[in-house]
């Protein structure tokens, strides 16, 4: 598949894993891919690329508008987002029920949506951010054979509503707990630093807020965001986010301690010193972003509006090289991660919450085996 031609446009200086770089603007000379894109030094071994190999093939299917799926020892957990139910199966199995959220109001976007797991002593939590009728809020709930015990809360008044939820929760390699919220549709929360909506919020397993966060006594990590729901970590423990924009640039952003991302100000590059630009942009009907993993220098994200399923690496130079994959053939892919059988998965959901009868295929989970390639 052909790889994204860029052209430098301009730079400026940044700071990445303690070393100052150079940080260069890019656009894309075809929109067949990306509409858009940023160029910085690699902070992943140019030698070390993946690329997806042979035919998916079906790991569980007969899902309903599933929407986070996370791995718990050897087996899966899958959230469904209008049943507000939590799955469990491995591979080669049924799925089967383990619990049920209570509390959880389902309209549009909002419902169950993001699961973690935290390893703890001995013990097993699982996390699940969700929406109630009045807010969204994070749970902990803990998992002993097979099944889901007591619900205990660790955030809640999170703005929600019928859109614009979030709702990506995962633990960093800090042990800390990090949540995408969205602004609920409420554009002025993204730049309100003490409001808890258009964030990637930082906290404690229990909800505490980390003496280490960049404003000193907030969750807040990051704000400026419109509706994130990727996260994943690079080899270097640098947090990346995807974000959904509104009608022109959808991002994958490096997220910087304190940074603001620009919502409402900026949608996409802005060039404006006190926005951090993203790293990579793409037209909403090519993208509509949602799930993001990192394995071994390569991005994989979840394209709904678009899709298809990008990958993003880095040349040589420090360029961003974006490959769409899949385009059309599986509908919407709302999450993607590394199973537990080695491979890539990925979750379609193409029940999405507007009135669509589901088929025993229409939202299934997809295994695709990863290789090695030369770097770009």
């Amino acid at each position: 598949m052909a790889l994204t031609p860029a052209l430098v446009a301009t730079g400026k200086t940044v700071r990445v894993v303690a070393k100052t770089l150079t940080f260069a603007l890019l656009s894309t000379a075809s929109s067949a891919l990306t509409s858009g894109g940023a160029a910085q030094p690699s902070t992943t071994s140019p030698a070390t690329r993946l690329t997806l190999q042979g035919t998916p093939g079906v790991v569980v299917s007969g899902l309903h508008v599933p929407w986070s799926v996370v791995i718990a020892g050897n087996e899966a957990l899958v959230s469904q987002r209008d049943t507000a139910e939590i799955l469990a199966f491995r591979p080669g199995e049924p799925p089967r029920l383990v619990g049920k959220v209570p509390d959880v109001t389902a309209r549009l976007d909002g419902g169950l949506l993001g699961l973690a797991v935290l390893d703890e002593g001995g013990d097993t939590w699982v996390y699940a951010h969700h929406s109630t009728a009045s807010a969204n809020r994070i749970v902990r709930m803990p998992y002993t054979a097979g099944a889901l015990g007591e619900v205990e809360v660790v955030l809640e008044g999170i703005p929600g509503g019928r859109g614009h939820n979030g709702g990506r929760i995962a633990f960093g390699p800090d042990g800390m707990l990090y949540a995408a919220t969205g602004e609920a549709q409420d554009p002025d929360l993204s730049q309100d630093p003490e409001s808890l909506g258009g964030k990637i919020l930082r906290m404690t397993p229990d909800g505490d807020v980390p003496d280490d966060n960049p404003i000193a006594g907030s969750l807040v990590y990051s704000l400026g965001h419109r509706n994130p729901q990727g996260l994943t970590w690079d080899d270097y423990g640098q947090l990346w986010a995807t974000d959904f924009g509104d009608d022109a640039w959808d991002e994958l952003n490096r997220v910087e301690p304190g940074g603001n991302y620009g919502w409402p100000i900026v949608e996409g590059r802005g060039g404006k010193p006190d926005y951090v630009d993203p790293v990579v942009q793409w037209g909403t009907q090519e993208m509509g972003p949602s799930g993001l993993v990192y394995v071994d220098g390569t991005f994989f994200l979840a394209g709904l509006t678009g899709e298809r399923l990008w990958s993003v690496t880095f040349d040589i130079a420090g360029y961003p090289v974006t490959v769409a994959h899949y385009i059309g053939k599986y509908g919407r892919i709302r999450h993607v991660l590394a199973g537990v059988d080695g491979d890539l998965w990925f979750v379609t959901n193409n029940t999405d919450g507007r009135g669509d009868t589901p088929s025993e295929n229409d939202d299934r989970i997809l295994s695709v085996p990863l290789a090695p390639t030369d770097a770009p």
